[in-house]
């Protein structure tokens, strides 16, 4: 690909973002479709990130991804905002049409897609979610959509796990949170969790000796871990959860779907996933050792 003045620009914004391999995901499948486009991360601080959006508009870009800490912000700065983005309270996709802004939510179905083609079945499913932040507002709403039984939200800090507790019972009214180890455990005694989703950043590149405490004596046996961080593959957590002999899926799957429909956003092409899933494989493998 040539970059010339005519090339049109998308990028992530995140803080941090180096680790992305979004890049390399999104640049493989412009060149694959003909397009003239290019792909950067562009890391932002959480205190520029209007600043930034501003920028989007000033500069033409064609659309961003946002993702960690920035995508309870982006809905608030977006023009306007797709049903999806709005059940989430998060955008991470923006696509700009003339300077007006407009944000969507590629995470919940994203999710979805990926948790299907790895084999874990959702509906009737008693579902802990680990993390209360900006994406797993999201998840839930998938986790709802799938029509798991109930969703149990844990988090360190109450205040923001029984806030997504009670949108995601304005929706469905199927969820609970729990601040404590001890809660964890008291709400599995109707029956242990049969899912277990990370949606905290603990084991994400550069800290990859940390894992979100997960009550494992609640976890139903032959249950699945999934893990919402892709780099690395395997986080300490889904290490820990397959020698206990429990399900396993990466985030893999979730950055391919959820980049894949945001691609489509922007372009209105259909998305090469084989080409986009074949160069997250190899930017994976460059970056597990990264500089």
């Amino acid at each position: 690909m040539q970059i010339r003045g005519d090339t049109e620009v998308v990028a992530v914004l995140g803080y941090p973002v180096r680790h992305s391999c979004s890049p390399e995901m999104h640049n493989a499948a412009f060149e694959a479709l003909g397009l003239n486009w290019c792909y950067v991360a562009l890391e932002v601080a959480p205190e520029r990130i209007e600043a930034a959006f501003e920028g989007i508009r000033a500069l033409g870009l064609k659309g961003v991804n946002v993702t960690i800490p920035h995508k309870e912000a982006a809905l608030r700065l977006v023009d306007e905002a797709g049903e999806e983005a709005r059940l989430a309270g998060a955008a991470n996709t923006v696509l700009n049409q003339g300077g007006r802004l407009k944000g969507f939510n590629t995470d919940v179905e994203g999710f979805l897609l990926a948790a299907k083609e790895g084999g874990v079945a959702l509906a009737g499913k008693r579902v802990l979610v680990l993390g209360a932040g900006g994406a797993a507002r999201g998840i839930g709403v998938s986790l709802l959509r799938a029509g798991a039984e109930s969703v149990v939200v844990t988090s360190r800090r109450r205040e923001r796990a029984a806030a997504l507790a009670d949108t995601l019972n304005a929706l469905a009214g199927r969820a609970w949170a729990a601040a404590s180890a001890l809660e964890v455990r008291e709400m599995a005694e109707a029956g242990p969790y049969q899912v277990v989703v990370n949606v905290t950043p603990a084991g994400m590149w550069p800290k990859v000796g940390e894992m979100p405490p997960a009550p494992w004596e609640a976890v139903a046996e032959g249950a699945a871990v999934l893990d919402t961080i892709y780099n690395p593959r395997q986080t300490m957590l889904l290490e820990t959860a397959a020698g206990k002999g429990f399900r396993t899926l990466t985030g893999l799957g979730m950055l391919l779907y959820q980049g894949a429909l945001a691609l489509e956003i922007w372009t209105g092409r259909e998305a090469p996933l084989e080409v986009m899933r074949q160069a997250l494989d190899r930017a994976l493998d460059l970056k597990k050792s990264p500089a």
